[in-house]
């Protein structure tokens, strides 16, 4: 099939892994807000991906997979071509192995074990995954967008956290070589990397003092919220962003700027 620049939003069909909650909630709202058919993905948070994909209505669906597994990636994308009758567009890898961000409870680099690195490249294990099972039905379109969620601690890693940040990082790279791959069959690969949101299930531990602290140093003088980052994921899976692959667009009100 000959390639396409772009799709609008009402043509798409979007994967958002680890989406009954927090940020991948908001990401959800905001691309059936823009008109697509959204794929709500759950590992153990059933009835809440249920409560939002019945919110949305016929236009969104809840599948439950554990995205770190090939084969129920494989099973997930499957279902939702059924259900929907179209492939995946657009994936936005969003799951986040269990992390808190609680810099007092962090493990320091001389007492940092090697399993914690490990867990934390699920999330790479995870964007591969979604990469390898809708690369067929993007192909065949000649149209696709993989949007990864960062942070900007691999920017400015004013808080050690070795595990998350190295794991975000390695996501990076990924992303910008499947865009070098990718780009010949019309499929783009960019990241958006947000600072401390505040507030999701990851960031709950955090006091206050460091949200206040943050958004003291911040040059639109607040934090940034779920909603405001699933907005600027938006920008690359729309048309005005078709030209623009392998780029880490930092959402965090100024705070790291590059």
């Amino acid at each position: 099939m000959s390639q396409t620049s772009s799709l609008t939003f009402a043509e798409q069909v979007v994967l958002i892994t680890g989406a009954a909650r927090g940020l991948g909630a908001e990401l959800a709202r905001a691309f059936h807000r823009e008109g697509a058919r959204v794929i709500v993905n759950y590992y153990q948070s059933q009835a809440a991906a249920e409560a939002l994909a019945d919110s949305l209505g016929s236009r969104a669906i809840a599948l439950g997979a554990d995205v770190r597994d090939p084969q129920a990636v494989k099973q997930l994308v499957a279902q939702a071509e059924q259900h929907f009758g179209h492939p995946i567009t657009t994936v936005v890898n969003n799951a986040l192995p269990e992390f808190r961000f609680d810099g007092d409870a962090r493990p320091k680099a001389d007492e940092l074990p090697w399993a914690r690195m490990e867990q934390q490249m699920g999330g790479l294990k995870s964007a591969l995954n979604t990469a390898q099972a809708t690369l067929q039905g993007m192909s065949q379109l000649g149209f696709g967008r993989i949007i990864s969620i960062g942070t900007n601690l691999v920017q400015n890693p004013v808080v050690p956290y070795h595990d998350y940040t190295a794991a975000k990082a390695a996501l990076l790279s990924l992303t910008r070589t499947l865009a070098q791959e990718l780009g010949a069959k019309g499929i783009t690969a960019n990241m958006v990397s947000g600072g401390l949101l505040r507030t999701t299930d990851a960031s709950a531990a955090t006091p206050d003092a460091v949200f206040e602290l943050i958004a003291a140093n911040t040059p639109l003088q607040r934090v940034t919220t779920p909603a405001e980052l699933a907005d600027a994921v938006l920008f690359f899976a729309s048309p005005w962003a078709r030209a623009v692959t392998g780029q880490n667009l930092i959402v965090d009100g100024g705070l790291v700027k590059q």
